[in-house]
């Protein structure tokens, strides 16, 4: 089985983009108080860039629920095709061990169960 390697926001990512945007605040006051503006200015500034940048994240968070395309959701995908490849093996296994005999045996039963239910 592939497994396919995702980026994955863990809690650990969250405090370390969190505080990353705290400190881009940070600079971006720096920045707008070095290039001339006041005190005030610059804080608004640097406070309409982060609001900026958290509609930019939420919307993105949005757009990901609405195509289904969450964390969990692609993880459950994973699992779901991987619990069926591993199904289907052990039951082929299953199936490759019995005799002939039994192999078509099953094989009308099954044949047999579909008839009736349709």
């Amino acid at each position: 089985m592939v497994r396919e390697r995702s980026e994955q926001l863990t809690r650990a990512k969250v405090f370390q983009l969190g505080f990353l945007i705290f400190g881009l605040g940070a600079i971006a006051y720096g920045v707008f108080s070095f290039i001339g503006l006041d005190t005030t200015s610059a804080g608004i500034a640097s406070e309409a860039l982060l609001v900026a940048i958290v509609i930019g994240w939420t919307g993105s968070y949005l757009l990901r629920v609405v195509t289904g395309k969450m964390t969990f959701m692609e993880q459950r995908k994973r699992y779901r095709q991987a619990y069926e490849e591993l199904t289907n093996a052990e039951l082929q296994a299953r199936f490759d061990s019995l005799s002939e005999e039994e192999q078509s045996l099953l094989l009308k039963e099954l044949e047999a169960e579909q008839s009736t239910q349709n």
